[in-house]
């Protein structure tokens, strides 16, 4: 167990207390806030841990130490306390790590809660059918008894669970179908002395192993006691009809011809069909797609069951058992019970999806979380979602900071891949010996150390969704020419292999180079770069949009103040002009940080960061620059910029004679681009 000391008592602080207490994998040994007055400090005295004021005394006494995890937020308490522990064997989470940590646990607790959920309804539905089930596993211990089953047993669930069934129903044939592993339908059975039940049991399988065995059975005592008393159908028919007006399970009767004979209300809600469409019709009529199972029951003297089909006018999914009517060895008709699986299915769907999303937890973002109303990045959007509904591949391109990742996001939860996986590789994190064995795995003994049996790579665990391959700019030419078979070709081959693997993988990339200038240098090959260019996203950067600042600084405060544990309500209008004239070379990510030391320095009291909360901005925030005549004009950043680019500009398209195409390249943008800049600066050729 490691141990563990906790610094920053505020509320993020005490969440954490919590999360932490109810793990076995981590001891918390001591709680250090300036503030003995903090909810975390409280806590940890009622839980006996150790408080302290200071984090150097809380070290020195409670040593040796094995994480450190700090929440307060405060950057410089971060630096000195790395400072003064980076000879120590220590491991350091600073807060915004333990508030990710935070959200992904609650989040996952309340996707296990929805998975809890959907099991409940599930077993709501297997309780609600008129069908007996029974489950039982490799030990022959029964693993399910549904509450039909136990009304015609007469066991009691929470009596029999666990025990060996051969113990509390010596009569069931279970156990011979683990045996066998075959599929036994509908078979006549005796339960006590009195009931006769036709059971279909069936061998259970997971991933083509062998799991248990499943007995699905109906009571038919009534049926077959009528059967063996009465010899003419239309006493059968008038002794049934109370009986199955009153079922719940669609139930339809024919006679020897296959002409409707009975049909019940649970019918007609499941098909739509009324009994003028179907009474004397022949058994066909309410098929809308597979063979008729009362006239093959007809034909063959054979029950059926568990047959999958569709039925009546909605073409509603359903399963059919039908069971002769044999009088004196004579056929006299069939009858059949049509079970509705559609919300069955759709909630192993959901289900199903549930899972996967706890599984992996990749893809958090959507095209909402993208914040700002500027032309340059609604243009971006609009192109991200019209490719994301597409399988073509997409190359983001902006600067570090200007949110490549967040689109990446965004773009896959928009696809039809959005419920499967959603791999991110960071392929400048990775070294380029091990980048190959990462991206496309490796079979045994490839390399030394490989791990027995090989090791799938994150294209293969990616098939069905989508691979994020961020910095995609740094990879070397030889896993660029792997790289381009994968696009190419559709599969991959795993390193010490031979045999080619098919996938199914969108690829997103991003860049913050210029691939242009890699190209000309021959860093990085022409056919890969083509291929990944198909839908090229440029993401303006946040000088190029500064009008988005306030919206961003509405939205960053409201996640700052969650980690901070503050209330801050905005801006003030100097702020925000100072903001303005700031230059970005760190885009968003810049910005957030700012905003973060402003709302360090500032008072609990104080709810709008104004200029003078601010941290100095490099730079100058104005520009002093001759004009004409040779007088001194105030300018901001932004102004000398546009004026500078607006001139570049219009050299290089004279230079071009107006060729707009050419001066793009030139100047080394998209055309889409230039012709934002020319409509931005109103340049007319």
């Amino acid at each position: 167990m490691k141990r563990l000391l906790l610094i920053g008592a505020g509320d993020g602080g005490a969440a954490l207390l919590d999360v932490f207490q109810q793990t076995e994998q981590f001891n918390i040994i001591g709680v250090v806030d300036k503030n003995i007055e903090r909810e975390g400090v409280k806590k940890a005295s009622s839980f006996g841990i150790p408080t302290f004021q200071d984090w150097r005394i809380a070290y020195q006494s409670l040593s040796p130490i094995d994480i450190v995890v700090e929440v307060t937020g405060n950057q410089n308490l971060l630096n000195e306390i790395r400072e003064s522990l980076k000879n120590e064997p220590t491991t350091i989470i600073p807060s915004s790590v333990a508030s990710f940590v935070f959200s992904l646990v609650k989040e996952k607790e309340k996707l296990i809660d929805e998975v809890v959920q959907h099991n409940s309804k599930l077993d709501i539905i297997l309780n609600s059918t008129h069908d007996g089930m029974v489950a039982i596993d490799l030990d022959h211990c029964i693993t399910l008894l549904n509450e039909r089953a136990e009304e015609m047993t007469g066991l009691k669930k929470e009596l029999v669970i666990g025990r060996k069934i051969e113990e509390v129903l010596p009569t069931s044939k279970l156990p011979r179908v683990l045996k066998t592993g075959k599929t036994e339908t509908n078979q006549r059975q005796l339960i006590g002395n009195d009931r006769t039940i036709i059971t279909t049991r069936v061998p259970m399988y997971r991933a083509h192993e062998l799991i248990g065995a499943l007995g699905v059975f109906k009571d038919v005592t009534e049926i077959v006691n009528m059967a063996e008393e009465v010899t003419n159908l239309k006493s059968i028919q008038q002794m049934l009809e109370a009986i199955i007006q009153s079922s719940d399970d669609a139930i339809s009767v024919v006679d020897e011809e296959g002409k409707g004979l009975i049909i019940n209300p649970a019918y007609t809600r499941l098909t739509g069909l009324s009994p003028e469409e179907v009474l004397g019709k022949p058994a066909s009529t309410d098929i809308s797609e597979g063979e008729s199972m009362h006239m093959r029951v007809l034909k063959t003297r054979k029950p059926v069951r568990g047959t999958k089909m569709k039925v009546g006018p909605n073409r509603k999914d359903v399963i059919v058992n039908v069971a002769p009517i044999i009088v004196d060895g004579r056929i006299k008709g069939s009858v059949g019970v049509i079970h509705d699986m559609s919300e069955i299915e759709t909630l192993n769907t959901e289900l199903k999806k549930a899972k996967q999303i706890i599984r992996t937890l990749e893809a958090k973002y959507s095209f909402e979380d993208i914040i700002g109303d500027s032309e340059e990045l609604q243009i971006a959007i609009q192109q991200a979602k019209m490719a994301a509904i597409t399988p073509v591949t997409i190359l983001l391109q902006g600067e570090s900071g200007t949110g490549k990742e967040l689109f990446a996001h965004a773009i896959h939860n928009a696809s039809k891949r959005k419920y499967n996986k959603f791999i991110r590789v960071n392929c400048a994190a990775i070294s380029e010996t091990l980048l190959e064995s990462e991206l496309f795995g490796y079979e045994e003994g490839a390399f030394s150390g490989a791990k027995r049996g090989g090791k799938k790579g994150l294209f293969e665990e990616a098939n069905g969704g989508s691979i994020f391959l961020d910095e995609i700019g740094e990879i070397t030419p030889p896993t660029q020419a792997k790289l381009l078979r994968v696009l190419q070709e559709q599969e991959i081959v795993r390193v010490g292999g031979t045999n080619p693997i098919s996938i199914d993988v969108r690829v997103i990339a991003a860049t913050n180079v210029n691939m242009e200038k890699k190209l000309d240098k021959k860093e990085f090959r022409s056919d890969l770069y083509y291929r990944l260019n198909r839908m090229p996203i440029f993401i303006p950067s946040l000088r190029e949009r500064s009008e988005d600042i306030p919206l961003l600084c509405s939205h960053l405060i409201i996640k700052l103040n969650q980690d901070y544990g503050r209330s801050v309500e905005g801006v003030t209008t100097q702020g925000e002009q100072l903001l303005k004239g700031y230059h970005w070379p760190g885009n968003v990510r810049e910005l957030e940080n700012i905003l973060g030391r402003a709302m360090i320095h500032m008072h609990y009291t104080e709810k709008l960061i104004d200029a003078k909360h601010l941290p100095p901005l490099e730079g100058k925030y104005s520009i002093h620059v001759p004009n004409e005549t040779g007088h001194i004009e105030k300018k901001t950043l932004q102004e000398v910029l546009d004026s500078t680019e607006k001139e570049m500009i219009l050299s290089v398209l004279t230079n071009n004679n107006g060729n707009k195409t050419k001066a793009a390249q030139e100047l080394g943008v998209s055309i889409r681009n230039l012709y934002y800049k020319l409509d931005k600066y109103g340049i007319t050729l």
